[in-house]
């Protein structure tokens, strides 16, 4: 479906995605899109194209993971996760020339701003967080987004079989996606929060 939108000039933004390989995939199919175009002549405006991970979510994951497989990391690892996998798909994405730029949302930390600056990417904090970092004046440094995630950081995390599956760009196969920790924690929780408007909207109608 992505690559038939991006064939026929719709700007898409890939969502519910928390992980490197569900973002190469994406690009990938992009990419066979605008292929598809410039073989056929069509006219190539500057697309928007963004595909989102949402590494807060997947810090929620393995937070969630790790409890209740009862595996003991230290917490400070943990906020790493998202970050880690946020860079290394816009290293990726650079390298390989993708027409599609990472966006990076469901924060749960600063640094989900502060280790992406000077990226070829877009960050979309919620309006507090963006409040919190401006009221903190936190430092700017633009060349955050070159600066490798510790090798401490990395190693406590590729301990968690489920960091792998996000991390590496094997970690996961397109049909696994939908089966990921966090696509079902997320998937639960659009839908509990539709199952909310709607008895909202019952109890509109039918006053209880």
């Amino acid at each position: 479906a992505m690559e038939e939108a991006a064939y026929r000039g719709v700007s898409l933004n890939a969502t519910v995605s928390f992980t490197v390989p569900q973002a190469i995939a994406v690009a990938e199919a992009i990419e066979r899109g605008m292929s598809r175009r410039e073989a056929e002549g069509l006219p190539m405006p500057e697309f928007g194209h963004v595909c989102t991970i949402m590494g807060g979510r997947l810090d929620d994951w393995l937070k969630a993971y790790t409890a209740k497989q009862r595996i003991l990391v230290d917490p400070g690892h943990l906020e790493w996760a998202g970050v880690a996998a946020l860079k290394k798909a816009h290293h990726l994405f650079v390298e390989r020339g993708y027409r599609v730029r990472i966006l990076s949302a469901a924060f749960r930390n600063s640094m989900q701003w502060s280790e992406l600056q000077g990226g070829d990417l877009v960050v979309s904090p919620p309006f507090d967080w963006q409040a919190r970092i401006n009221e903190n004046d936190l430092p700017v440094n633009p060349h955050a987004i070159d600066e490798p995630v510790a090798e401490e950081h990395l190693a406590a995390l590729r301990t968690i079989p489920e960091f792998t599956k996000a991390y590496e760009v094997d970690g996961m196969t397109v049909e696994e996606f939908e089966e990921f920790g966090a696509t079902r924690k997320t998937l639960r929780q659009f839908l509990e929060a539709d199952a909310q408007l709607d008895a909202i909207v019952r109890d509109v109608l039918v006053a209880p």
